[in-house]
């Protein structure tokens, strides 16, 4: 069962990953928040049948106000991280985006600290080192000069790590599948409503439409289920190692994909940022209280 979990684990790292290279391709036709509307809305879909499922043979099927508020706040850090990553994508490279979205790993402690008050352990610090000069390496090769793209996802990256914090703090005193689903939705509008008024709606046009279908379904719909069952059969040392292979995976499918290269001082500075994401999980591997709520989203 072990065995099967951490394939299952990996394979979520590669659906994560490869989907940079789908918003990619929709950034390019000049779609984020539209698109952006669409994938979200279209996972909610599809994965609300489970959440019915799930709130009807749970104990306490009602929805309360404080999970609505939770949901509401979940949902706009999820509206602003991937609405900030959809339209850095659109100058940057799937690789640079998904080394530099994997930064929020390293983020949390710290926010952690500054806003919670919990002290970080001292590899934590250590990671947030290497991580900023991987994440400078990266994004200008070498020299002052920062990408428009690579910033915006930068940015992004504060509002996955504030996401992410609010989903192990207090949305885990929910059922998931409902508020899954709830955020999703919240997202989703929130990007409809303000696409409506800064884009045009797109074209018909099946490389939209695949992307939109690939990201929906894969990377945030089936992905994300398929992560909470593995999760419950594997340690977290396994998850998080795994896991954090989602940026190796979004460079490689940048460079088969869409024939992305990275210059060899990048290379060093992907190879910093994924040490900083190991680095960053230390303690919680030899404690073994890694929440999977602290490995992912942000897709």
């Amino acid at each position: 069962m072990r065995l099967k979990a951490d394939l299952t684990l990996l394979i979520v790292a590669v659906i994560w990953g490869s989907a940079f290279v789908a918003q990619r391709i929709a950034g390019q036709m000049g779609s984020v928040y539209l698109f952006n509307a669409a994938r979200y809305l279209l996972a909610a879909l599809a994965v609300l049948p489970l959440a019915l499922r799930v709130g009807t043979s749970s104990a306490s099927p009602k929805i309360s106000r404080d999970q609505y508020k939770w949901m509401l706040i979940a949902g706009s850090l999820l509206f602003l991280g991937s609405a900030l990553q959809q339209v850095g994508v659109v100058y940057t490279t799937a690789g640079n985006a998904g080394f530099i979205t994997s930064l929020y790993v390293v983020l949390v402690p710290i926010a952690l600290f500054f806003v919670w008050g919990e002290k970080p352990h001292w590899m934590s610090i250590l990671a947030v080192g290497l991580a900023a000069v991987g994440a400078f390496l990266l994004s200008t090769g070498g020299r002052f000069e920062i990408r428009v793209g690579d910033l915006l996802v930068l940015v992004s990256v504060l509002f996955w790590t504030f996401h992410v914090i609010i989903l192990g703090k207090y949305a885990s005193r929910f059922e998931a599948m409902t508020f899954s689903v709830g955020q999703l939705i919240v997202c989703g509008i929130l990007n409809f409503v303000l696409g409506v008024f800064v884009e045009p709606f797109p074209a018909p046009d099946w490389s939209w439409i695949g992307a939109v279908a690939y990201t929906a379904f894969f990377s945030l719909a089936l992905a994300y289920t398929m992560q909470i069952w593995a999760q419950r059969h594997t340690p977290p040392a396994d998850a998080a190692l795994l896991m954090s292979l989602e940026s190796v995976f979004a460079v490689l499918s940048g460079w088969l994909f869409l024939n992305e290269r990275l210059a060899l001082i990048q290379v060093f500075g992907c190879v910093l940022i994924f040490i900083a994401v190991l680095l960053s999980q230390f303690k919680e591997w030899t404690s073994g209280a890694l929440d999977h709520e602290h490995l992912v989203e942000g897709r």
